[in-house]
């Protein structure tokens, strides 16, 4: 079954953050274990410290890393132990390029930055400057959406949007599937509205949460709070999202939190991809 009005179906990755502890401990043989799955690409994260490292160990086991997570639009990244500091744009872009990614995607903006039109104003041109710095490295860039972006609107259109208007059509879009409900979004509509700039998804199901837990006042979040499950057996309309693409390239499974072995677990979204002809 291919996708409707696709010339080309995705790509199968894994974002490698699912398996943050398992490949921190043992790197060459959690990616030996994506092999033996089916996949041949992942979604590294991480990897500004360790280039090296990390592409032969994508070497050996005969995976690449096209796409990967890095910190562009912040002095600090957020995560879940806590803020770290960012490197410079360039420091990160030849990481990516000695690994052999095509594209650095930046995974997260605080939520108060999102809530006025002159931050959000100020992220897209963060961003189109950074893509001036990716190219001379042979790279693009990109943005990957948690549920903050959601939040607030101007005028009726949401922060998000505004920020998809601002960026060069050069800059790239991540939608993280499950966020995008959680921010609440018609998913399907939304990745038809965003056409060939989207270029790759995050395949994440489970029970969305009551609320959006970014929004003002909604209080602490954790990641251990979330019943994520197999792509395919929770809310998130994957499918339908799916198919409303054009141009995906990477369909690129996640668990925030995963809900039992990660490796069984990525085994299981990997064949809800393959079997229902959704990926390449």
């Amino acid at each position: 079954m291919a996708l409707p009005d696709s010339p080309r179906l995705p790509d199968a990755s894994v974002q490698l953050y699912s398996l943050a502890k398992e490949f921190s401990a043992d790197m060459g043989g959690s990616l030996d274990k994506l092999a033996a799955i089916g996949l041949r690409n992942v979604e590294a994260f991480d990897f500004v410290s360790r280039p090296a490292e990390i592409r032969a160990a994508l070497d050996a086991s005969g995976l690449a890393s096209p796409t990967g997570h890095a910190p562009l639009l912040s002095d600090e990244l957020w995560t879940p132990d806590g803020a770290i500091p960012t490197p410079a744009p360039e420091v990160v872009f030849a990481a990516a390029a000695e690994i052999g990614m095509t594209t650095v995607i930046d995974p997260f903006v605080a939520p108060e930055r999102w809530l006025t039109e002159d931050g959000v104003a100020d992220i897209a041109e963060r961003l189109n400057r950074a893509a001036d710095t990716a190219a001379e490295f042979g790279l693009s860039v990109g943005y990957h959406n948690h549920a903050q972006e959601f939040v607030a609107s101007f005028d009726g259109t949401s922060a998000y949007q505004r920020f998809v208007e601002l960026t060069d059509e050069r800059v790239q879009i991540e939608l993280d599937l499950f966020w995008a409900l959680t921010g609440g979004q018609d998913v399907a509509a939304l990745v038809a509205s965003l056409g060939e700039r989207l270029v790759a998804v995050h395949v994440k199901d489970g029970v969305v949460p009551a609320s959006n837990p970014w929004a003002p006042g909604a209080g602490s979040f954790g990641s251990d709070s979330l019943d994520q499950r197999h792509a395919g057996t929770g809310d998130v309309p994957l499918a339908a999202a799916l198919r409303a693409g054009t141009g995906i390239r990477y369909a690129v499974i996640e668990y925030d939190k995963a809900p039992g072995d990660v490796f069984e677990d990525i085994a299981a979204s990997y064949a809800f991809l393959r079997d229902g002809g959704f990926v390449a």
